[in-house]
């Protein structure tokens, strides 16, 4: 067999393999997101959290985890954490409206929360 062809089918047996594998996971974090949107709309912020944490650790460049995962951040009183959540899914996917007015709105309270702070 020329080296090319088996280049070739070495390149199609990796990408049969990783495919279904990373379809898996986002499917995975698809699941972990929505439950976590059940639990947190039961207020129910410390499994949220988990469920969203988990997510991406399923997919990292799910941006919407990301997002949510700043949501229950902030919700916890965890600014610094929420701050980097936030910026992670925006830099993910920076034209999502949702996203971005999230962040929008975080920021402002965060950032007149520091100006206080600071003498």
């Amino acid at each position: 067999m020329h080296t090319r062809a088996r280049g070739f089918l070495i390149l199609l047996f990796s990408v049969l393999v990783v495919v279904p594998a990373y379809a898996d996971r986002h499917t995975d974090a698809l699941a972990q997101v929505s439950f976590g949107i059940t639990v947190a709309q039961k207020g129910l912020w410390s499994e949220a959290l988990l469920r969203w944490t988990k997510a991406v650790e399923l997919d990292p460049n799910y941006a919407a985890a990301w997002n949510d995962l700043g949501v229950a951040y902030e919700q916890q009183g965890k600014f610094p954490d929420a701050l980097k959540a936030y910026e992670k899914a925006i830099k993910l996917e920076p034209n999502n409206r949702n996203i971005r007015d999230n962040y929008d709105l975080f920021r402002e309270i965060y950032d007149r929360t520091q100006r206080r702070r600071t003498p």
